[in-house]
């Protein structure tokens, strides 16, 4: 399989329900709820890819960028984007769908560097 299609391959979509247990008093999805599930995807995203143990190292810039309502649906979107040795980068995109109607936004996106680990905790190639 080449770069390209395990790249595609390893691409990762989930979806969720806003329930009230997952928002703050504003009736919005917690921040740390959103990027919970963000590392979740990135995570499963990576490890699609490689194959191999994979542990978050860092993240870059999160923006949010609309509120989440309760009610809602959201769609996790996690994507390789950059490729080295021993790690990844993965691009993370939570959108939002109205459950009764076709309205669609990108609430938040971020990225998050992912390493390669052996049985002994090393880093290893990706590859």
């Amino acid at each position: 399989m080449t770069i390209k299609e395990r790249i595609e391959a390893s691409k990762t979509s989930i979806f969720k329900a806003v329930f009230p247990n997952t928002t703050n008093h504003y009736d919005t999805m917690f921040g740390g709820t959103a990027l919970h599930l963000m590392d979740e995807v990135a995570f499963i995203t990576a490890t699609r890819f490689s194959r191999k143990r994979m542990v978050t190292v860092s993240t870059s810039q999160i923006d949010f960028n609309h509120p989440i309502p309760h009610g809602t649906i959201v769609e996790l979107i996690g994507e390789i984007v950059k490729i080295g040795n021993t790690s990844l980068r993965v691009s993370v995109h939570i959108f939002i769908e109205e459950m009764y109607s076709e309205k669609r936004i990108m609430a938040i996106e971020g990225e998050f560097v992912f390493v390669a680990l052996d049985e002994d905790k090393q880093p290893v190639s990706v590859l």
